[in-house]
């Protein structure tokens, strides 16, 4: 195994009777990076998050995690790793500092559990029951119950689905900061905006089948080149102006507003070159650049899937 190699997943496969979750899945996992495996729902990201834990075994195929295989090498692994389920729940009872107590006992060497707790912002909420949190004081929870044992690799799944924006960013801080901390974060998400933010790679997942990886720059780079410029001018032929711009592709215009489509960086440039030669008076000017969200559309598709 690569030494800079955390996670080394090689042609792995995983059916439940005619259903394929996963199908000649392969990639690696660089260590200190925080890689996502993004796919649309259904895609089979958690049942290849589970068998890299070791929480299921794949039918064919190789996993090696910091050199040990998941399934023969379970117990020690599990030593090593933190696992944020997408389903967890504890009882409704249990206080916070009892959660985090019993699973420091599950482990021979742990961190200290208030420490901890005051990392994660739930100092004031250790002797609150767990029915009693938030959502994101719930997640909060969890990450810790998965840092508890210091581990090199963590596991998070569908970490934040559900939660509103403002405890959505507090969890991306927290991720980044575990990064920060030299762990490896492995984590699975439908929501682009989230690899966007917070992803060193990705690894787009569909029906069972990787079909690109990258950063996310590259990848819309690679798959979205086109760019959008929009304008607001009251000259009289801007609209035959802009449809001049050797850059441009498209040009669409509903009164004084005009949108100009094109590819490469170039446009923006020649834009502004033309509004500056024609001395236009300007009252709105932005560029609509693709994401990362419109790489998965472009390559998943844009149905709903049932």
């Amino acid at each position: 195994m690569n030494p800079d190699h955390v996670i080394e997943v090689d042609a792995i496969r995983k059916a439940y009777g005619p259903t394929v979750a996963a199908d000649d899945v392969s990639f690696t996992v660089r260590r200190g990076e925080i890689f996502g495996l993004i796919g649309p729902n259904g895609a089979g990201k958690t049942t290849t998050m589970e068998c890299i834990e070791g929480l299921r075994a794949p039918d064919a195929g190789r996993i090696q995690v910091l050199g040990l295989d998941p399934v023969r090498d379970r117990w020690a692994l599990q030593l090593r790793i933190g696992v944020q389920l997408q389903e967890a729940q504890l009882q409704k009872r249990i206080k916070v500092w009892e959660a985090v107590a019993f699973w420091r006992s599950l482990y021979p060497t742990a961190v200290a559990g208030g420490r901890l707790l005051r990392q994660l912002g739930l100092h004031d909420k250790r002797d609150a029951w767990f029915m009693t949190l938030s959502g994101g004081q719930k997640q909060r929870l969890f990450i810790a119950l998965a840092l508890v044992n210091d581990p090199e690799v963590v596991f998070l799944d569908e970490l934040t689905t559900g939660l509103d924006p403002q405890a959505r960013r507090a969890i991306w801080d927290l991720v980044r900061g575990i990064r920060d901390r030299g762990k490896t974060v492995f984590l699975t998400t439908h929501l682009m905006e989230e690899a966007e933010r917070l992803c060193d790679r990705v690894a787009i997942l569909d029906h069972g089948r990787i079909i690109d990886m990258d950063r996310p720059a590259a990848l819309v780079e690679r798959h979205c080149p086109q760019r959008t410029v929009v304008v607001a001018t009251e000259f009289p032929d801007a609209a035959d102006r802009f449809e001049a711009v050797p850059s441009a592709t498209a040009v669409r215009s509903e009164g004084d507003r005009h949108t100009i489509d094109g590819r490469g960086d170039d446009l923006i440039t020649d834009v502004i070159h033309t509004i500056s030669e024609h001395r236009m008076p300007v009252s709105e000017f932005r560029t609509v650049l693709p994401t990362l969200e419109d790489v998965f559309l472009t390559l998943t598709g844009r149905s709903i899937r049932a």
